[in-house]
Protein backbone atom coordinates (compact mmCIF):
# COMPACT_ATOMS: atom_id res chain seq x y z
CA UNK A 1 0.00 0.00 0.00
CA UNK A 2 1.14 3.84 -0.88
CA UNK A 3 1.31 5.81 1.65
CA UNK A 4 2.27 8.50 -1.03
CA UNK A 5 -1.58 9.80 -1.82
CA UNK A 6 -3.20 13.41 -2.42
CA UNK A 7 -4.26 13.33 1.24
CA UNK A 8 -0.85 12.85 2.47
CA UNK A 9 0.78 15.52 0.36
CA UNK A 10 -1.67 18.14 0.77
CA UNK A 11 -0.94 17.81 4.10
CA UNK A 12 3.20 17.68 4.06
CA UNK A 13 2.12 21.06 1.50
CA UNK A 14 0.59 22.35 4.28
CA UNK A 15 3.71 21.37 6.48
CA UNK A 16 1.55 19.50 9.54
CA UNK A 17 2.67 16.66 11.09
CA UNK A 18 1.47 13.76 10.82
CA UNK A 19 1.74 9.64 11.34
CA UNK A 20 0.15 7.05 8.80
CA UNK A 21 -1.25 3.47 9.75
CA UNK A 22 -1.90 1.27 7.39
CA UNK A 23 -4.76 -1.37 8.42
CA UNK A 24 -6.55 -4.15 6.82
CA UNK A 25 -9.87 -2.56 5.12
CA UNK A 26 -13.03 -4.73 5.05
CA UNK A 27 -14.89 -3.88 2.21
CA UNK A 28 -18.41 -5.57 3.98
CA UNK A 29 -17.98 -3.42 7.00
CA UNK A 30 -21.67 -2.32 7.79
CA UNK A 31 -19.40 0.87 9.29
CA UNK A 32 -16.22 1.67 8.01
CA UNK A 33 -14.94 3.91 10.62
CA UNK A 34 -16.04 1.33 13.33
CA UNK A 35 -13.81 -0.91 11.60
CA UNK A 36 -10.80 0.96 11.18
CA UNK A 37 -11.50 1.96 14.71
CA UNK A 38 -11.27 -1.77 15.59
CA UNK A 39 -8.25 -2.25 13.40
CA UNK A 40 -6.58 0.42 15.32
CA UNK A 41 -7.32 -0.50 18.58
CA UNK A 42 -8.51 3.12 18.73
CA UNK A 43 -11.92 4.55 20.51
CA UNK A 44 -14.77 4.71 18.38
CA UNK A 45 -14.40 8.88 19.03
CA UNK A 46 -11.03 9.06 17.86
CA UNK A 47 -11.35 7.70 14.66
CA UNK A 48 -13.40 10.61 12.47
CA UNK A 49 -14.96 9.68 9.36
CA UNK A 50 -15.71 12.32 5.90
CA UNK A 51 -19.04 12.38 4.61
CA UNK A 52 -19.78 13.99 1.57
CA UNK A 53 -23.12 15.75 1.60
CA UNK A 54 -25.10 18.63 -0.03
CA UNK A 55 -26.29 21.38 1.60
CA UNK A 56 -29.44 23.63 -1.20
CA UNK A 57 -27.63 21.54 -3.91
CA UNK A 58 -24.21 22.31 -3.55
CA UNK A 59 -21.37 19.68 -2.13
CA UNK A 60 -20.17 19.57 1.19
CA UNK A 61 -17.27 18.16 3.25
CA UNK A 62 -18.31 16.71 6.78
CA UNK A 63 -16.24 14.98 9.31
CA UNK A 64 -17.44 13.68 12.65
CA UNK A 65 -16.58 10.40 14.86
CA UNK A 66 -16.96 7.26 13.31
CA UNK A 67 -19.71 6.02 16.13
CA UNK A 68 -22.12 9.13 15.91
CA UNK A 69 -24.71 10.01 13.19
CA UNK A 70 -25.23 13.19 11.32
CA UNK A 71 -28.19 15.63 11.67
CA UNK A 72 -29.06 16.94 7.99
CA UNK A 73 -30.63 20.15 10.13
CA UNK A 74 -27.38 20.86 11.52
CA UNK A 75 -25.08 20.04 8.53
CA UNK A 76 -27.55 22.64 6.60
CA UNK A 77 -27.51 24.91 9.51
CA UNK A 78 -23.66 24.65 9.76
CA UNK A 79 -23.34 25.82 5.91
CA UNK A 80 -25.94 28.55 5.96
CA UNK A 81 -28.56 26.43 4.23
CA UNK A 82 -31.98 25.29 3.89
CA UNK A 83 -31.88 21.30 3.59
CA UNK A 84 -29.09 19.10 3.81
CA UNK A 85 -28.92 15.54 2.18
CA UNK A 86 -25.97 12.79 1.57
CA UNK A 87 -24.15 12.68 -1.99
CA UNK A 88 -24.88 9.99 -4.26
CA UNK A 89 -21.61 7.73 -3.88
CA UNK A 90 -20.72 8.45 -7.79
CA UNK A 91 -20.91 12.01 -7.24
CA UNK A 92 -19.03 11.53 -3.90
CA UNK A 93 -16.08 9.89 -5.68
CA UNK A 94 -15.82 12.19 -8.80
CA UNK A 95 -16.42 15.83 -6.47
CA UNK A 96 -13.34 14.45 -3.96
CA UNK A 97 -11.49 12.05 -5.85
CA UNK A 98 -11.23 9.40 -3.48
CA UNK A 99 -13.47 6.16 -3.65
CA UNK A 100 -15.76 5.73 -0.58
CA UNK A 101 -14.05 4.48 2.24
CA UNK A 102 -11.50 6.08 1.04
CA UNK A 103 -12.62 9.65 1.80
CA UNK A 104 -10.06 12.27 3.31
CA UNK A 105 -11.21 15.75 3.91
CA UNK A 106 -7.30 16.16 2.50
CA UNK A 107 -6.61 16.98 -0.89
CA UNK A 108 -9.48 16.44 -2.79
CA UNK A 109 -10.29 17.53 -6.36
CA UNK A 110 -11.45 20.55 -5.30
CA UNK A 111 -11.96 22.27 -2.11
CA UNK A 112 -15.09 22.24 -0.42
CA UNK A 113 -16.80 24.11 2.02
CA UNK A 114 -15.66 21.66 5.01
CA UNK A 115 -16.90 21.36 8.70
CA UNK A 116 -15.80 19.25 11.55
CA UNK A 117 -18.03 18.33 14.99
CA UNK A 118 -16.53 20.34 17.57
CA UNK A 119 -17.00 17.73 20.41
CA UNK A 120 -13.88 15.78 18.17
CA UNK A 121 -11.90 18.73 18.64
CA UNK A 122 -11.35 18.04 22.42
CA UNK A 123 -9.68 14.63 21.97
CA UNK A 124 -5.62 14.81 22.33
CA UNK A 125 -5.47 13.30 18.27
CA UNK A 126 -7.75 11.98 15.82
CA UNK A 127 -7.49 9.41 13.18
CA UNK A 128 -9.14 10.45 9.64
CA UNK A 129 -8.62 8.70 6.26
CA UNK A 130 -5.42 8.95 4.83
CA UNK A 131 -6.91 9.01 0.75
CA UNK A 132 -7.21 5.10 0.07
CA UNK A 133 -9.09 2.30 1.70
CA UNK A 134 -7.25 1.04 4.24
CA UNK A 135 -4.71 4.04 5.42
CA UNK A 136 -5.31 6.84 8.32
CA UNK A 137 -3.53 9.55 9.53
CA UNK A 138 -2.91 10.53 13.10
CA UNK A 139 -2.52 14.44 13.88
CA UNK A 140 -3.91 16.68 16.47
CA UNK A 141 -7.24 18.07 16.01
CA UNK A 142 -6.84 21.57 15.45
CA UNK A 143 -4.40 20.57 12.61
CA UNK A 144 -6.22 18.34 11.39
CA UNK A 145 -9.36 21.57 11.57
CA UNK A 146 -6.81 23.70 9.57
CA UNK A 147 -5.76 21.07 6.78
CA UNK A 148 -9.01 20.98 6.11
CA UNK A 149 -9.97 24.75 6.93
CA UNK A 150 -13.29 23.53 8.45
CA UNK A 151 -15.33 25.27 10.55
CA UNK A 152 -16.16 23.89 13.74
CA UNK A 153 -20.38 23.28 14.15
CA UNK A 154 -22.64 21.01 16.17
CA UNK A 155 -23.49 18.02 13.62
CA UNK A 156 -24.94 14.93 15.52
CA UNK A 157 -27.59 13.64 15.74
CA UNK A 158 -29.48 13.41 19.21
CA UNK A 159 -28.81 10.19 21.09
CA UNK A 160 -32.08 8.82 22.66
CA UNK A 161 -31.61 7.24 26.14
Amino acid sequence: MSKTTPATLALNKLGIAFETFAYDYDPDAVRVGLQAAEALGEPAGRVLKTLMAQVDGKPVCVILQSDRELSMKKVAAAFGGKSASMLPVSDAERISGYKVGGVSPFGQRRRLPTAIERSALDEPYVYLNGGQRGLQVRLPPLDAQRAAAATAADLLAQVDG
